[in-house]
């Protein structure tokens, strides 16, 4: 099985779209550093952020009275027990940019991870196919389930190298645009009420949560290639869902609660450590990890169906 990874590999670092990927992940990551670092140099420090801080408490307050969507209502009432706990506890919010808040902002960033990872899981089956090669690995004494694991195995190991590369550029450019640490400790909003957290163990717990989204698309898109043989076809549903998925899916959010059960609605368990608040009121992890193994078994039996019994001779 080791081999079998190893040459897969070696397969994706062999071919040119795996180092422009590489370096537009290392663009986009220079080109968020650069314009955090404009953005925090035309903001201005001010020593009443007490005052800031009740005037926006106010205003929240005041929004709430209004009719809003439950998703906003619960981004609205995190951010007024947050700036109360440090009114309570004398925390000044952070007024100029660091390297945790750099690295924290960054995180957004995993869905072009998540894109990257499609693009490998998508041609990885689809593209022996393509070019003919499945045949030479299906003579080969070794079955077609391990053949097609070592494929999986491979797309994982992908997508978390990529995870790696943004969180340690992220980390390093921040160092050099920001400096210092800064505030060593998170507030989060977790399950009504305000909770302090390690802030370098939040982020590198946010950061391998977000794997699991990573994970579950490049599954999808593994999934597809598999089914339709097609990359193009993989890469295109599974590009389209993994920038649109979560949009819909809050839209049918705020009118069903039955959009709680799409994949959509659970892949991102940041929402359970207060990075975000939960898309629908009253899911738990427990749920979402439910789903999330549901659509797993789902993609994978389908993956390993059509790969080991259908007939490739032609």
């Amino acid at each position: 099985m080791f081999n079998l990874i190893r040459n897969e590999w070696m397969k994706i670092f062999k071919r040119v779209g795996t180092y422009v990927m590489l370096g537009l992940l290392v663009a986009i990551i220079g080109i968020t550093g650069a314009t955090s670092k404009y953005l925090d140099s035309q903001k201005k420090v001010s020593d009443e952020w007490k005052k800031e801080v009740q005037t926006q408490i106010a205003e929240d307050k005041e929004m709430l009275k209004g009719n809003m969507p439950g998703y906003m209502k619960e981004e609205t009432e995190k951010s007024i027990a947050i700036n109360e706990y440090r009114l309570e506890n004398d925390l000044k919010p952070y007024q100029k940019a660091n390297v945790w808040s750099y690295v924290e902002d960054n995180a957004y960033l995993v869905m072009f991870v998540g894109l990257f990872t499609i693009i490998v899981s998508a041609g990885i089956v689809a593209s022996e196919f393509t070019w003919g090669t499945i045949k030479l690995l299906l003579i080969r004494p070794i079955s077609r389930s391990k053949i097609l694991i070592s494929k999986y195995i491979t797309v994982l190991l992908y997508g978390l190298s990529q995870l790696v590369v943004l969180f340690v550029v992220s980390f390093l450019l921040g160092l050099i645009l920001f400096g210092g640490i800064g505030e060593s400790a998170h507030l989060a909003y977790v399950d009504g009420a305000v909770v302090e957290q390690n802030m370098v163990w939040y982020l590198i717990k946010t950061y391998l949560l977000k794997t699991i989204d990573v994970a579950m698309m490049a599954t999808m898109a593994f999934m597809i290639s598999a089914v339709f043989r097609s990359s193009s076809l993989a890469i295109g549903i599974s590009v389209f869902l993994l920038f649109m998925g979560s949009n819909l899916t809050s839209l049918i959010a705020m009118k069903f609660d039955w959009a709680k059960f799409s994949l959509f609605a659970n892949t991102d368990l940041t929402q359970y450590t207060g990075f975000q608040p939960p898309l629908v009121k009253g899911m738990t992890m427990g749920f979402s990890i439910t789903m999330i193994l549901v659509y797993f078994v789902i993609f994978q039996v389908l993956a390993f169906v059509f790969f080991t019994k259908r007939d490739v001779a032609s």
